[in-house]
């Protein structure tokens, strides 16, 4: 596996972010969908990775964006359905959480949703340390959101 930035504009990426985007939709009301669309992830304070096999076949992404100098934000982490179970996500965070050590940030937070379809995904954050937390940035309460924060090590 490859992990790598790349242009969250590219074709088969879009296709990926398009179809998390209706997921999240499906799955959540209007007002608590907070997936960022292409043109958000090509802002330049966030960094988009994208994870692809030795055959150039994109297993799935994930994001980083800075909030303040010391915290930043898990954004848009998706994994191909065909390659979900095979350790595609805890890759990609690994990576970016990597990112966010190099760059001095003190912690890393994220919000993902409440309902069933989110559990794997709860799963594998906490795995990784996170903690649940209150909301952070501009996000309020909303009982379509969990909040998730991970104090980095200096």
């Amino acid at each position: 596996m490859l992990i790598s930035r790349e242009d969250p504009a590219t074709a088969d990426i879009v296709a990926l972010l398009e179809e998390h985007l209706a997921d999240m939709h499906a799955e959540s009301p209007p007002e608590s969908v907070h997936a960022l669309d292409v043109q958000r992830l090509r802002e330049p304070h966030v960094t988009f990775l994208a994870a692809r096999d030795d055959e150039g076949r994109l297993l799935g992404v994930g994001a980083l964006a800075e909030l303040t100098a010391d915290h930043a934000e898990l954004k848009s982490m998706r994994t191909n359905r065909a390659f979900r179970g095979q350790g595609v996500a805890a890759s990609v965070l690994s990576q970016l959480l990597a990112i966010a050590s190099e760059r001095g940030y003190e912690r890393v937070s994220l919000e993902t949703g409440t309902q069933q379809y989110f559990a794997a995904a709860h799963r594998l954050y906490e795995r990784s340390g996170f903690t649940e937390c209150e909301p952070f940035g501009t996000y309020a309460e909303d009982p379509f959101s969990r909040f998730y924060t991970l104090e980095l090590s200096a």
